[in-house]
């Protein structure tokens, strides 16, 4: 199931997402700080990051350029929310910090609630793609060592065609 990150130093802000992104196939996990939310990054994966722009300590823009400079986190989308009033300057500085999107309350919810939802769509098809590219190097090395012992200098022995056989099967009754 795809995960979701929430940034919030507002707690009743997080508690508003939750109800928003309520029936959408996540598990929304909540923290009060960039500080916070740098830690969940270090072992969990993320679909999306929901970031406050502006909080105590670290704020969303400094929290941004760190997801956007480790490897393991650039690929991550990143929303802006933000309560401050639509300011041009504040809307490049979190693209620059590597926004997708940078979005000011009041907002529609089901406008979030759909950005969301595609976000979420990308990274479940990334997920599956990955997957079955993993399962093409299972294929791949299993035909290569049928193919070896095959080729090899005991390929006529009833032995190797055995131990063909049972790799093959194995591979198909896997992939079934």
């Amino acid at each position: 199931m795809a995960r979701v990150l929430a940034v919030d130093d507002r707690r009743e802000n997080l508690l508003a997402l939750q109800a928003i992104l309520e029936g959408l196939p996540i598990e929304m996990v909540s923290v009060t700080s960039g500080e916070d939310a740098l830690k969940r990054l270090l072992v969990e994966d993320y679909a999306v990051i929901l970031l406050d722009a502006h909080m105590p300590g670290m704020d969303g823009f400094e929290t941004a350029g760190h997801v956007k400079q480790r490897e393991r986190t650039r690929h991550i989308p990143i929303l802006f929310l933000t309560a401050v009033d639509y300011d041009p300057h504040l809307a490049f500085r979190g693209y620059q910090a590597g926004a997708v999107d940078y979005i000011t309350k009041p907002f529609d919810p089901w406008v979030l609630r759909s950005k969301v939802a595609v976000f979420v769509d990308l990274w479940t098809m990334h997920t599956q793609l990955a997957d079955r590219a993993a399962e093409c190097v299972t294929l791949r090395s299993a035909v290569d060592d049928a193919l070896g012992l095959l080729d090899g200098p005991t390929r006529d022995d009833p032995l190797v065609t055995s131990r063909v056989r049972e790799r093959l099967a194995a591979v198909r009754n896997r992939h079934r």
